[in-house]
């Protein structure tokens, strides 16, 4: 498998244990299959970055891929309620964080890679929004897809980092792939707004978190495949 991974610098010997456990997942190494969105992830700012290439032996290495049909899109949220910072105001978000961790939340201990959604800007706006009750899970899991914002791989245990190896890297010109950045993100703002406008196809029968929580749907509910 090859991977890429974009950074303010050269990065030739990934090290288990750094990063911040504030991210997605948590602390790991996280790269993508997609070298565009590499470069893009190189330039938060207009200043140049690195766009890191790797191959990664992954034979032996037990991955959970969170967008296959053994899981669905609350298993990544209860991920990243895990990890990242929410600012909860409402009592229906608080209420909410608290049911989709406690019936929701994947068991990664056995896994070595972890391959889903990147919670940009525009993702992590979606996910607050199903938090407070303004999307339904089905709009949740539409919304994911709209703007190409890619998926993502990461290593997270010692053993997939043996199993990584650097084999070069680009400079990227941060005046292009900022600008591709920004777009790429307001092209999923779009299209989010157009859909919410036009009810997201949404089906009577869909579910909405309140739902979720007083009618107390667990994880192998068909309704949230």
């Amino acid at each position: 498998m090859v991977l890429y991974h974009g950074s303010h610098e050269i990065v030739e010997s990934p090290t288990y244990g750094l990063g911040s456990d504030k991210n997605d997942y948590g602390r790991g190494f996280y790269c993508t299959e997609m070298p565009e969105l590499a470069k893009e992830w190189a330039c938060p700012t207009v200043k140049n970055g690195f766009m890191n290439q790797y191959e990664l032996d992954d034979r032996e290495l037990n991955v959970l891929h969170l967008n296959t049909e053994d899981y669905h899109i609350l298993n990544w949220m209860a991920l990243l309620l895990k990890n990242r910072i929410f600012q909860k105001r409402s009592p229906i978000s608080r209420a909410a964080s608290d049911y989709i961790l406690g019936e929701f939340l994947p068991d990664t201990s056995g896994f070595d890679v972890i391959r889903g959604y990147r919670a940009d800007d525009s993702y992590f706006s979606y996910a607050k929004d199903f938090l407070n009750n303004v999307i339904s899970v089905h709009q949740l899991s539409r919304a994911m897809r709209l703007g190409e914002l890619g998926e993502q791989v990461v290593l997270m245990t010692p053993k997939a980092f043996e199993k990584i190896k650097f084999t070069g890297y680009d400079i990227v010109e941060g005046s292009i792939y900022h600008a591709r950045r920004m777009e790429r993100e307001e092209r999923a703002r779009k299209a989010y707004l157009y859909n919410h406008g036009t009810d997201f196809y949404m089906d009577v029968n869909d579910l909405f978190v309140r739902d979720i929580i007083t009618g107390q749907v667990k994880n192998d509910d068909a309704r949230l495949r």
